[in-house]
């Protein structure tokens, strides 16, 4: 009896490395709310004020510029850890024994008493954690083929929105329960509840040390690359070092990306654009929803339950789902539905604004924003990976991963000034307007993605 189409297309789930991906998922989503989300309600209820919060967002920068040091993570091989382990592990533990040690950091300053430490730890640990991605992203990309990447980004996502929920729910419900003066800001529950954080890192560096490299046979195009790259500079009069040097450099920094305009031509502006303010509406709303949590009166346990809990479930959901639609529908489509709907729940926050203080409203707004988010988070990662070339994968994915999130990034850091100018309602409105555009770009994408395909 012939299985199902839509059974089959559940089937992809049960890969090995596509299981895998869940637990580099949870190290690679961590790190990340412990410096941006849940790190932004620590410092409101330490009496950090909205702007400095909303400036402190760019923070999450190191990601958007993580295409600078992408080049040495991809090619260069780091002292006794790659030989133990490979490049991309070797990368990946190292950057996860620096994430635990910034986080303890963090752990052990007050933002009350003296805000700088704390930012610079945060700093520390987005550097790390972005170093981390990079490793992270080129083993997805390399550990399986192209049919399965909606699959693995969708089990990647689960396993980042666990992390979520440990570093969101997780973080606040620790401080909650240390916390002995609820109506008054107390620094030692968050001293605890970061460093169960760091600790917590144990479950990425014990998933690096189990997975096996990714299987890839040498790319035959780039070998040809380097040889002809090392005989044009032999010819310009280089040798010995400094040849190996400028060829290494070539090769790993000039190489991914004139391969990536190469491959997509004029179409290579267009498919930056849609990356650069894809994810523009969520990255942007994100930095304020947790001071607009405190401010509309929710309590720790509440934004743990609703928002940390619910939410992060609700995305898993999405994730899983966007991961089958991409497999049933296709990317683009997938793309565009992911886009309409991140752009129009936003505007269910500025109902949830004029509600007051309403747990069943937060439930349902949460709700749905969270399950659009993950529907479109699979569609733009199976996107992202399918645009990549495998001899680049760790240069090529880092430079999309950034360009994703430097203009929204940048933006985001004025939130806390728009609302202390305009109020909430109105932030919440611009939000999704500036997903406008992004339908229009991938419209756009999916037309030239066609008349290549008929080529």
């Amino acid at each position: 009896m012939p299985t199902h189409p839509w059974l089959a297309a559940f089937k992809v789930y049960a890969h090995p490395r596509v299981v895998g991906m869940l637990f580099l998922g949870f190290s690679s989503g961590l790190p990340l709310l412990l410096v941006l989300g849940t790190l932004s309600f620590w410092l409101r209820e330490a009496g950090i004020d909205r702007a400095t919060i909303g400036h402190l967002s760019w923070v999450g920068l190191a990601y958007g510029f993580k295409w600078m040091w992408s080049p040495l993570v991809d090619r260069m091989s780091l002292p006794l850890l790659t030989r133990w382990l490979g490049r991309r592990r070797a990368w990946l533990l190292l950057s996860q024994i620096v994430i635990v040690l910034a986080l303890l950091g963090m752990a052990n300053t007050d933002p009350a008493v003296d805000l700088q430490p704390t930012i610079l730890f945060a700093l520390a640990v987005a550097f790390a954690s972005a170093t981390q991605d990079i490793a992270m992203d080129a083993y997805r990309i390399e550990a399986v083929t192209q049919e399965k990447q909606g699959a693995m980004a969708a089990t990647y996502q689960a396993g980042y929105r666990i992390a979520m929920i440990t570093a969101g729910a997780g973080v606040l419900w620790i401080a909650s329960a240390v916390d002995t003066t609820p109506d008054a800001y107390d620094f030692n529950p968050w001293h605890v509840a970061y460093l169960v954080m760091a600790v917590c890192m144990a479950v990425g560096i014990l998933a690096t040390l189990t997975i096996r490299e990714p299987e890839l046979a040498p790319n035959p195009v780039a070998q040809q690359e380097a040889s002809e790259v090392h005989a044009w500079l032999a010819g310009k009069g280089l040798s010995g070092k400094l040849l190996t040097a400028a060829a290494w450099l070539y090769t790993a920094v000039l190489s991914p990306f004139m391969d990536f305009v190469r491959r997509f031509g004029w179409q290579a502006a267009l498919i930056l654009a849609l990356i650069a303010i894809y994810r523009i509406s969520d990255v942007v709303m994100g930095v304020m929803s947790n001071p607009f949590y405190v401010d509309m009166g929710y309590s720790k346990d509440e934004v743990a339950t609703v928002s940390k809990v619910f939410g992060v479930i609700m995305t898993i959901a999405g994730a899983g789902l966007g991961g089958v639609l991409t497999a049933r529908m296709g990317v683009m489509r997938t793309l565009f539905l992911g886009a309409v709907l991140s752009a129009a729940t936003n505007l269910l926050f500025v109902w949830l604004a004029g509600q007051g203080h309403d747990v069943s409203a937060l439930v349902f707004t949460v709700s749905a924003d969270n399950l659009s988010a993950g529907i479109a988070s699979s569609a733009f990662v199976a996107y992202l990976s399918g645009l990549t070339n495998s001899a680049y994968s760790a240069t090529q994915y880092a430079l999309f991963s950034s360009v994703m999130l430097l203009l929204p990034k940048f933006i985001a850091g004025f939130s806390g000034d728009f609302v202390d100018a305009y109020g909430y309602a109105d932030f919440f409105t611009g939000t999704a307007l500036l997903g406008l555009p992004v339908l229009v770009l991938v419209w756009l994408a999916g037309r030239a993605r066609l008349h290549v395909q008929d080529k």
